[in-house]
């Protein structure tokens, strides 16, 4: 764990993959959590454990205190991202590049660097990682996501920074359930503004006919008193 900000960008991303997946339960998603791969590695206790990971095709409802690959039917993630540090961007690019590439054949692999920012990405293509190019805003697709990744600037868990977020394929940010739930309550109380509006715009138009149906008959009337005056003058002479 390097800082505050590598905790919270890992939950962001798996809070923001659930709510993206959330009709979904074929998938696990792993942050900062132990892959143990091979019997040897374990007793070497030869640790791995990437960021953030995501497996497809597997039982997401079920708890998994490490992604154990032997007892997982030889899975292996699908999706890794690494957040580097001045620390790590080196064995990020290099070691666990290079064994996510040839032993786990993760078929995509981010990293991101928050320092830069820097996101760069690989696709296995043919049994070796093809970089993956980003789009105008320096984003790049997930396919095994079905999300652009890319840099997002504002307030997370009330601090402002950059932060690696997941955006739909048309643009949108893809929320967490707390942003999509502050989102919805702010839709709704806008609706009711509006539906307030447009009720005390018709209560006004309403008072306005009522008033103007007021003066007519009041004019009516006056009109009347007048004609019926003329009438008797005409009669006594």
């Amino acid at each position: 764990m390097e800082s505050n900000w590598h905790r919270i960008e890992m939950n962001l991303l798996i809070d923001s993959l659930h709510y993206h997946w959330r009709q979904r339960n074929d998938y696990f998603a792993g942050g900062n959590m132990f892959i143990y791969f091979s019997a040897e590695q374990a007793r070497n206790r030869d640790y791995r454990g990437p960021d953030f990971f995501v497996v497809t095709g597997v039982d997401g409802t079920r708890d998994r205190g490490a992604w154990i690959v032997w007892e997982e039917n030889g899975r292996y993630p699908n999706v890794i991202i690494e957040l580097a540090s001045p620390s790590t961007i080196h064995t990020d690019l290099g070691f666990k590049k290079d064994l996510y590439e040839r032993v786990f054949r993760t078929t995509e692999y981010f990293c991101y660097d928050p320092g830069g920012p820097e996101l760069l990405g690989w696709r296995l293509d043919a049994g070796e990682y093809r970089a993956l190019k980003p789009n105008a805003h320096g984003w790049l697709w997930s396919h095994e996501l079905d999300a652009w990744l890319g840099a997002w600037q504002g307030e997370f868990l009330r601090l402002q920074q950059t932060w690696l977020r997941l955006y739909r394929s048309d643009g949108a940010l893809i929320p967490v359930v707390g942003e999509a739930e502050a989102q919805r309550a702010a839709t709704e109380a806008q609706r009711a503004a509006t539906e307030a509006q447009r009720a005390a715009t018709e209560a006004q138009r309403a008072h306005e006919a009522l008033q103007r149906a007021e003066v007519a008959e009041t004019e009516v009337a006056r009109l009347r008193a007048l004609l019926a005056g003329k009438n008797g003058t005409h009669g006594n002479g």
